[in-house]
């Protein structure tokens, strides 16, 4: 959603890198950039004002003037302000001192609150809470099937004692909700609501009804990044009608542009508090603003990318791995064990998309084909044990009947082994650089018997019987040789022998052979 937004103000930073001093007229020219992108980002008008004001106020002012790379400073100045127009900080849910904590969804009819529910549930047991989810959408068609479904796919039981389809009383539902989270003894209580098409009195009291019914701890306030500067409007007609706790994004994955994301919580004076970016009940997480400024100017966002490994990788399977990657045991089964880990992360071009710089490879994160991966999992799925945890046994018979097992051609076999070599060597060495626990020091490191390193020395030649290192049998007999042969040539007679009083130790000779 936010692609066309961070393109045209990484184009408009761009054109400040490399001046040594900036003056009035380039942060006017740079604000001016920035003002467009933002309007045509639907970003609301009384916000932009503000963050173009603010942002020429300190870039004219000796925080730029001052600094060394003024460029680089102004690009500061954008994501801290871009950071404070998402909310500053992070904010987290608040329970209540005596569970069951009750959390209240509500928004608009299309806003995705019943998918967010089982996703909001998801989430909190992944936390360690025990949520009970409560159908409290009862006109909606099928809205209370929808959550037990969504429920089930997330694992988080529902209260559903209402059919729905326009049968119940909402309130009622919530109430008795709550009463059985207590009895149950679950911490969490998600209730959902139901929605309208549009912002009417029928749903604002049926919603403050049950606000007061159930006194929730948290009421977050859906909204539908998609429909633009009306989902601000909705926003301020809600709080003023029965109030929020907090804002959650839905559809971030959407090809609108994404101001309202960047207006709501400017106009409403609420906080995002999550954040939804795909079908998935795992698309879903806290909402991190001065993530999402530095992903928008194409920083990147490493913390969410190490958070989504830290959830997928086995931190002692992980240990393992390394130490097989140091000592060079690595096998197909580990590096099978470490791919499912990467898939289970998302998609490859969304991974990849979170280290800085991506926005500039654009063009080659949208050929990245995740169907390669799931290639390279069957061939290695075609191999037995055996082969995988010695892949030299890997003969020709043995790789065509891996192609013909995964319906992959031979090279592609073929492929698959010489890269897997070539990277357990390159890991291998990178290993040894990096202090891995189990990777092989150099030789050149080692210490001596006397706990000396060696400086220079190269590797200790072989010990052979019998004669010197690079002649096997000794050195060559030379007194065969033919006349002419065994004798330096004419002219040189002489230099062999030492001139008179010649005395070896009086000679001034480097200490350090580099310096001749």
């Amino acid at each position: 959603m936010f692609n066309t937004l961070s393109d045209r103000l990484t184009a408009a930073l761009q054109g400040l890198r490399g001046k040594g001093r900036l003056s009035d007229a380039d942060i006017d020219a740079t604000a001016r950039e920035i003002r467009i992108a933002l309007l045509e980002a639907d970003v609301a008008l009384p916000v932009v004002r503000s963050f173009i004001t603010k942002v020429k106020d300190r870039a004219k002012g000796a925080e730029v003037h001052g600094a060394l790379n003024p460029a680089q400073q102004v690009v500061k100045i954008v994501n801290e302000e871009l950071i404070a127009i998402l909310g500053g900080e992070t904010r987290r849910l608040t329970f209540a001192k005596t569970p069951p904590t009750v959390i209240m969804l509500a928004g608009l009819q299309g806003s995705g609150k019943t998918t967010l529910a089982g996703k909001l549930a998801r989430w909190l047991a992944g936390q360690g809470h025990t949520p009970l989810l409560v159908a409290a959408d009862l006109q909606r068609p099928n809205a209370v099937t929808q959550l037990q479904i969504v429920g089930e796919r997330a694992g988080v039981p529902v209260f559903a004692p209402e059919p729905g389809n326009g049968v119940g009383d909402p309130v009622d539902v919530s109430r008795r909700g709550v009463a059985e989270a207590k009895h149950a003894q679950h911490d969490v209580v998600v209730v959902d609501t139901a929605g309208r098409l549009g912002v009417d009195e029928e749903m604002m009291r049926q919603a403050a009804d049950i606000r007061e019914a159930v006194q929730p701890d948290e009421v977050l306030f859906v909204v539908d990044a998609m429909i633009g500067q009306d989902a601000v409007t909705t926003a301020e007609a809600f709080r003023d009608g029965v109030g929020f706790t907090g804002v959650v994004l839905t559809k971030l994955d959407g090809d609108a542009r994404g101001g309202a994301a960047l207006s709501v919580r400017d106009v409403t004076g609420v906080p995002i508090m999550f954040a939804s970016s795909g079908e998935g009940l795992g698309d879903f997480d806290a909402f991190h603003p001065e993530r999402m400024a530095s992903r928008i100017l194409g920083m990147g966002d490493l913390l969410t990318l190490i958070e989504q490994a830290e959830q997928h990788f086995d931190q002692q399977q992980a240990e393992a791995t390394a130490a097989k990657i140091g000592s060079g045991e690595l096998t197909l089964e580990d590096f099978l064990d470490q791919m499912l880990a990467v898939r289970r992360m998302g998609p490859i071009a969304n991974l990849l998309g979170m280290l800085p710089g991506a926005g500039q490879m654009k063009d080659a994160l949208a050929q990245v084909d995740d169907k390669h991966l799931d290639r390279l999992q069957a061939i290695i799925r075609g191999m037995t044990p055996a082969e995988r945890q010695d892949p030299k046994i890997i003969n020709a018979s043995r790789r065509q009947r891996i192609a013909r097992g995964s319906g992959v051609a031979v090279r592609e076999v073929n492929d698959l082994v010489n890269r897997f070599y070539e990277a357990r060597k390159m890991m291998q060495q990178m290993a040894g650089r990096f202090g891995f626990p189990g990777a092989r020091t150099s030789r050149a490191t080692k210490r001596g018997k006397k706990g000396k390193k060696g400086k220079g020395r190269g590797p200790t030649q072989p010990k052979v019987r019998g004669g010197m290192p690079g002649f096997p049998g000794g050195l060559p007999d030379l007194s065969n040789l033919p006349p002419g042969l065994n004798q330096l040539p004419p002219g040189l007679a002489g230099l062999n022998d030492l001139p008179p009083g010649f005395d070896p130790s009086k000679l001034k000779l480097p200490k350090n052979p580099k310096e001749n």
